[in-house]
């Protein structure tokens, strides 16, 4: 595994549950080291128990040498693919993980096959990746370098279960050897396997997270019409949901969506798009909502309020449950507004504090869900922790939910 980021450490702890033997690479020399002692640099549900479980057993480990390539079979590159501020993405670390890879391998007799996981453009892996590793190796793909694109579905705070019951797997190859060699790896699964090109997996990826994140916006467009119309949307979503057509996932009506995926990619798939001569009005809208959304909880604030001089609590950092991940978070757009109509911001979050920290130093962080609302004016919900969910944590003071995490005396939904 090439990268111990999310995906990285994740699919290579899963494949050692599948008996195999993994070694993630990783030029950080401190993460290297708290991997190895067990920690890892991510929170998610299950994770340390499983490092500490295959470190002891000897089925795992992390190096910062990429000399260990050599004594692989396959080897997964899970490096991170930033966006432009165009919407593009920023291949560069791909780039240099292929340039390495292709290097090793010019030193390697027997075949070797390399799998891009990271989340790419369509066209990547056979027109970025290829001619890279054939450059640096001296050697034919398709021949004695197998390559691939294996997508991830993995959802934070339930990534471990998701690759170990998998709904499908997904498998585009350059080639039928290197098909072979990476269905293999997947024989113990009885979930449908999808043989496609390496462009068509990379398309699966970016449409089927433009597809959910599609899902999201509307449901919080129709939201908010019933929230003008005093209808609970909660009770629309139960029942359009019962359609087969359409079916009750992804219809939570809420503050908007965040994360390392659904953002990115959503954008990446309008920057191709344009750059292909089309107008993707749909994804378009689909931004649109959702960076409109959770700037309504301050305009529902401001009807019970004058924000200048009051404190407003602000309950829940990461962009979901079950992570400390805050990338795309709906937090960073509601406190900035928070901040410039002059208000004091306090924080509570029981997992992404320090991940927070380190793009917003200057607000003010409590030490538990209890502390952040003593003492404020109001309350805003951005992300459904369970510690939310009590009514007596507010007493009567005002809040404004995001999610639908609980009611109070004092109460008002996004879009209920």
């Amino acid at each position: 595994m090439i990268g111990t980021g999310y995906v990285g450490l994740v699919t290579g702890l899963c494949f050692c549950e599948l008996g195999d033997d993994v070694v993630c690479i990783d030029i950080i020399d401190e993460k290297v080291d708290m991997v190895n002692a067990g920690n890892p640099p991510i929170f998610e549900k299950g994770l340390e128990e499983l490092l500490r479980k295959h470190l002891a057993e000897g089925r795992f480990r992390a190096s910062a040498e990429y000399d260990e390539v050599l004594q692989t079979d396959i080897t997964f590159i899970c490096v991170g693919t930033p966006t432009y501020e165009d919407g593009s993405l920023d291949l560069r670390y791909v780039k240099d993980a292929a340039d390495d890879l292709g290097t090793l391998l010019r030193r390697k007799r027997t075949r070797h096959t390399v799998v891009v996981k990271s989340t790419v453009p369509p066209t990547t892996t056979e027109q970025f990746v290829a001619p890279i590793l054939q450059k640096r190796s001296g050697k034919k793909v398709g021949k004695t370098i197998g390559l691939a694109m294996n997508p991830e579905f993995l959802r934070e705070g339930s990534a471990i279960e998701d690759f170990l019951n998998p709904d499908r797997i997904i498998i585009g190859a350059s080639d039928p050897k290197s098909m072979q060699v990476v269905r293999s790896l997947y024989e113990s699964f009885d979930c449908p396997i999808i043989e496609v090109t390496p462009t068509t997996a990379e398309m699966i990826k970016v449409a089927n997270n433009a597809a959910l994140a599609t899902r999201i916006s509307m449901i919080n467009e129709i939201g908010n019409v019933c929230k003008a119309l005093g209808i609970d949307v909660r009770d629309v979503a139960k029942g359009i949901g019962m359609d087969a057509r359409i079916g009750p996932a992804f219809l939570k009506a809420g503050a908007g969506f965040g994360g390392s995926c659904f953002p990115k990619d959503v954008k990446c798939f309008i920057a191709q798009a344009k750059h292909l001569g089309l107008e993707p009005w749909v994804m378009q809208s689909v931004i649109d909502v959702n960076e409109a959304q959770p700037l309504r909880l301050i305009a529902l604030l401001e009807k019970h309020l004058k924000l200048r001089g009051k404190t407003i609590a602000v309950l829940g950092l990461a962009f979901k449950p079950e992570t400390d991940d805050v990338r795309e978070s709906r937090s960073f757009p509601v406190i900035e507004l928070l901040l410039r109509k002059g208000a004091g911001v306090k924080v509570h979050d029981p997992k992404a504090m320090a991940n927070f920290k380190q793009f917003m130093p200057d607000i003010h962080y409590s030490e538990s869900a209890k502390a952040c609302v003593r003492g404020a004016d109001a309350v805003l919900i951005m992300t459904e922790w369970p510690e939310y969910a009590d009514p007596k944590l507010y007493g009567d003071k005002l809040v404004i939910d995001g999610r639908g995490v609980v009611k109070t005396k004092n109460y008002e939904g996004i879009c209920w």
